[in-house]
């Protein structure tokens, strides 16, 4: 295995040349897997949705849903989360740490979503990071709790209870794979 110093490193300004999907984190790219499938697609559908329905129902106005929009972390880390929830004004791509990332975990993504992600987010401080796993139709929900991640919702079924910029949201989390 090469030593570490002779991986090659790049920046954002490398990144925006790229053709394709990739994610750049602490310099080293990685390429997205082809558009998602029908079945990833239709989950982060239905979370979208009933995101959506329950932030109308909250009166804040700065609370936005964004599917797959790049958070540009530094100069050396962007990533797309599957779906982000931010409570500031977003114009091109988001620039600090979403309250919220969903990632729907596929066998290509899951050691990406669940260990390398896992710990950025956790790092950078997102609020909440919610793993769905459509294989086995399972959520799995973690909670920042003294700057570490925390398991409070590990289910197939059941309302996961997030708080977003002070909105009380629940999500049944059965709906994802209707």
């Amino acid at each position: 295995m090469l030593p570490e110093k002779y991986i090659p490193r790049y920046s954002v300004e490398d990144y925006k040349l790229w053709q394709g999907d990739w994610e750049l984190i602490e310099g080293i790219p990685f390429a997205m897997a082809p558009s998602p499938f029908g079945k990833h697609q239709k989950i982060s559908a239905r979370i979208s949705q009933q995101l959506l329905n329950e932030l109308d129902k909250c009166k804040q106005s700065n609370i936005d849903v964004y599917v797959e929009l790049d958070w540009i972390i530094d100069e050396k880390t962007v990533v797309r989360p599957d779906i982000s929830i931010t409570c500031e004004k977003v114009e091109d791509y988001i620039k600090s740490s979403p309250k919220v990332v969903f990632e729907v975990v596929s066998k290509s993504t899951a050691i990406k979503d669940e260990e390398i992600k896992f710990h950025l987010y956790e790092k950078e401080k997102v609020e909440y990071y919610i793993l769905v796993y459509p294989d086995i139709e399972k959520v799995r929900g973690f909670r920042l709790v003294n700057g570490k991640y925390d398991k409070f919702f590990d289910d197939e079924k059941g309302i996961l209870n997030i708080n977003i910029c002070g909105c009380s949201v629940k999500i049944d989390v059965a709906k994802f794979f209707i």
